[in-house]
């Protein structure tokens, strides 16, 4: 008997229509979220205690997604892999120091800035690269290496670079990115290996729920440095816009100067310039004061826009063969 052509999408086809929307959507909703908990942050200072948490089911649905050909380009590849690692945990630290030492700002939004620029590559950096034509695999790659490496790299850059502006914890912090990021990859990794059908059915839901948690984590964070937005809201804004247009230009450069093909360059630039910025706010949350996760909700907002603008802009142009 013919199929309805009436009948229902099936589930998997309706939750990526709505991821879709969602992620088409997504700058604007988080940039909502923020004025909404500027401008009354009272009914959202409860969600605090609960950013770590929601941070650990984004880090799942990394984990459910992960698949062994992502880290086959480590194999095949590993010299543009390595090359935009070291420009990630490079280029972004050193690049936010010296914003922040020619820039006078609380030493807690200091740190915070330091703390976002020395945080991993996003997950949002992978669906930027596909749409700008650029080498998605090394994308993949880059943010799974990046992340991994994370519980190391990020408290010792923020020990190095931030130590001046307040005390880091480094062992604390990373116990709290093993807790935040490691522990539920692996969880979710094991998912995909032993319940595979369960993952298959999360799987297409995940960018929805990444939207979702993301807008909370803006609304708790935004809501409990509402007096620090008001008062230091513009200059934070403008140092976030340096931090990432110098990320996007000089990951391109340095995938340039090192060889690297049209595709990867753009998959570099876009690695560099975008932060995992939820893990960046949850580590500022859990070991500095509330205002020094202001930079990271603005970096949230702020790298998706700069970002679905530099991918419209490549899209157009498709990389030239070597």
């Amino acid at each position: 008997m013919a199929a309805d052509p009436t009948a229902a999408d099936p589930p998997a086809h309706i939750a990526t229509r709505i991821g879709r929307r969602a992620g088409t959507w997504f700058p604007l909703v988080v940039l909502a979220a923020g004025a909404v908990a500027v401008t009354v942050p009272g009914p959202f200072l409860s969600l605090a205690p609960a950013i770590n948490p929601l941070l650990m089911v984004i880090m799942l649905g990394m984990g459910m997604t992960l698949r062994g050909a992502d880290f086959a380009v480590v194999a095949r590849r590993p010299v543009p892999l390595l090359i935009g690692v070291l420009a990630q945990f490079v280029i972004m630290p050193l690049t936010a120091w010296c914003l922040v030492s020619v820039i006078s700002l609380d030493p807690a939004i200091a740190v915070g800035v330091i703390l976002v620029a020395a945080a991993p590559g996003g997950t949002a950096s992978n669906v930027m690269a596909y749409l700008a034509k650029g080498d998605v695999a090394l994308s993949v790659a880059m943010t799974s290496v990046s992340t991994l490496v994370a519980p190391v790299a990020t408290p010792l850059l923020v020990q190095w670079l931030a130590g001046s502006y307040l005390p880091v914890d480094t062992l604390g912090m990373f116990r709290s990115i093993v807790q935040i990021v490691i522990i539920p990859i692996a969880v979710g990794v094991l998912l995909r290996r032993f319940l595979p059908r369960l993952v298959d059915g999360l799987v297409p839901w995940m960018p929805t729920v990444s939207v979702a948690v993301i807008t909370l984590v803006v609304l708790a964070v935004v809501a409990g440095s509402a007096s620090a937005v008001l008062v230091s809201g513009l200059i934070v804004f403008g140092v976030v816009i340096a931090l990432n247009g110098v990320g996007l230009l000089l990951g391109y450069g340095a995938a340039r100067v090192s060889g690297l093909d049209e595709a990867a360059r753009r998959a570099v630039s876009i690695e560099v310039g975008m932060q995992n910025s939820g893990l960046a706010a949850g580590l500022a949350r859990t070991h500095f004061a509330p205002e020094a996760a202001l930079p990271a909700a603005i970096f949230s907002v702020w790298h998706n826009i700069s970002g679905s603008i530099l991918a419209s802009f490549w899209s157009r142009r498709p990389p030239l063969p070597r």
